[in-house]
């Protein structure tokens, strides 16, 4: 199955006494899943341009009509050449009537603005 819509996201940096830096994460979501992520950030950009982004996002909402909370886990890497982005979620998070829960979400970024699809099975 698949769930599309948009999302508005506030990352909050922390001050890590660390070169790889940590934002907080706070998301709202819109669209086929209506509700909230929250997690943690950890990132690193060196000096060639490379850089990485692990996060754990904890969402909870309403996904097509069924209610409930699972856990995204986000990889993401880049270097002067090429860049990939894997967003699962993780397996046996799911909760409430999500509780069966599997599948990864693709982040869009166009024009300032951020949308998802996600797709799952229950």
């Amino acid at each position: 199955m698949i769930a599309k819509g948009q999302f508005d996201i506030n990352l909050s940096p922390q001050n890590d006494e660390i070169s790889a830096g940590r934002m907080l994460i706070d998301k709202t979501y819109t669209g086929d899943f209506t509700g909230t992520g929250s997690g943690q950030m950890i990132s690193k950009r060196t000096s060639s341009g490379t850089a990485v982004y692990y996060a754990i996002e904890e969402v909870t909402g309403q996904l097509n009509g069924k209610t409930g909370a699972f856990t995204l886990v986000h990889s993401g890497a880049m270097d002067k050449t090429s860049q990939s982005l894997t967003v699962t979620i993780l397996a046996g998070s799911g909760e409430g009537e999500l509780s069966n829960i599997s599948g990864s979400l693709e982040i869009i970024q166009e024009n300032g603005d951020h949308s998802y699809v996600l797709n799952y099975t229950l």
